[in-house]
């Protein structure tokens, strides 16, 4: 009996036939373009992270031995459907779930948490810290607590008492400690662009910033009439401070340091090239510079001075700071009403802007 084919089924297997013939033409292509790049790699390995075998051992599983001989290039057949094995083999792997002899490890959380105790305490002992875990609720040996502080490289306690870092000392004086810098910026004046140094101080605790003066020659007689100007009156910037923080700029002379001393001020030199030491007045110094500084042009002293007394002013009443929780260093009695118009107090020709609402 002779079959027939309908002119549609012509038509479609002459379809399938183009369709495979475009197929086989594309593979013949990538393999040749494969050989190629392999050969100008010439006898160098290529390494293939884990995502990619497992990416060619699922696939290469899929076409099998016989097509894998004809395609791949970069690595033989065996090799691929020996990462399939593996896979397989991991898959059924719950080694992690088996116990183990010996004492359990110490939870991660508990050994966080001695870890802590031992940097924020340099002078606590493994009796210490493990009394004070045991107020927590965690019963640890000594051994267990030695061990797990010589794992990552800290000292027994009268080593690390020895060894109190830069945030210790920070943290236990930042009610009586104050930070002092310098900062300069270009003016156009008789003499052309002069470089003015721009001296101020901080208190720590409240972030509170006084502008000490500025000046293009800052001599021994400048910076000394400055120590005086924050030491002497009753009502002085330094008040009450114990500890003032400096780098080792030699415009920090040692009459300076002599007439801070004289009041009961210490002065704290910094490590050469360590200004995240003196972090939070160079944040002050790039909050002056981004939003009032670079964005002016300045002709003359007084121009500078008028500028950055207006900055000081706005950073004190109308700035909030997000390391004091987003609040305003000296808020004003208008700050929280819900009631009264809403005004906008503008500074340095709307170059600072503080919207408050009009008192009632």
């Amino acid at each position: 009996m002779s079959f027939v084919f309908q002119p549609w089924q012509l038509f479609a297997l002459s379809a399938v036939g183009a369709a495979q013939q475009d197929y086989q033409s594309t593979i013949e292509y990538l393999m040749a373009e494969n050989r190629i790049l392999k050969a100008k790699l010439g006898k160098k390995r290529i390494l293939l992270t884990d995502d990619e075998r497992r990416v060619l051992a699922v696939k290469g599983k899929a076409l099998g031995r016989k097509t894998l001989e004809q395609l791949a290039t970069i690595c033989t057949p065996d090799t691929i459907l020996r990462w399939h094995r593996e896979l397989v083999a991991a898959k059924w792997n719950h080694s992690e779930k088996r116990k183990t002899p010996g004492r359990p490890k110490t939870a991660a959380e508990v050994e966080e948490r001695v870890l802590q105790m031992a940097k924020e305490n340099p002078s606590w002992g493994y009796d210490r810290i493990v009394g004070a875990l045991a107020n927590l609720g965690h019963d640890l040996s000594n051994t267990t607590v030695g061990n797990i502080l010589k794992a990552h490289g800290i000292e027994p306690a009268p080593k690390r008492k020895k060894a109190a870092n830069w945030k210790t000392f920070v943290k236990s004086h930042w009610d009586v400690l104050a930070a002092v810098d310098f900062t300069t910026v270009e003016v156009w004046t008789t003499r052309g662009l002069v470089t003015f140094y721009l001296l101020f101080v901080m208190e720590l605790a409240t972030r509170r910033v006084h502008f000490a003066g500025c000046t293009a020659n800052p001599n021994g007689s400048w910076i000394k009439q400055v120590a005086r100007n924050l030491t002497a009156c009753d009502d002085c910037f330094l008040k009450g401070k114990k500890y003032l923080l400096m780098d080792r700029d030699t415009k920090f002379t040692d009459e300076f340091r002599s007439i801070l001393e004289q009041e009961g001020i210490e002065s704290a030199l910094l490590p050469p090239r360590s200004p995240n030491l003196n972090a939070n007045l160079e944040r002050f110094f790039r909050s002056l510079k981004s939003e009032c500084l670079s964005r002016m042009i300045f002709f003359g002293e007084q121009s500078l001075r008028n500028a950055t007394t207006q900055f000081v002013e706005h950073y004190h009443a109308e700035r909030n700071h997000q390391g004091l929780e987003n609040k305003l260093i000296k808020p004003g009695p208008e700050v929280g009403q819900t009631a009264g118009e809403v005004e906008c107090r503008e500074r340095l020709g709307g170059l600072l802007n503080y919207y408050h609402r009009r008192a009632a």
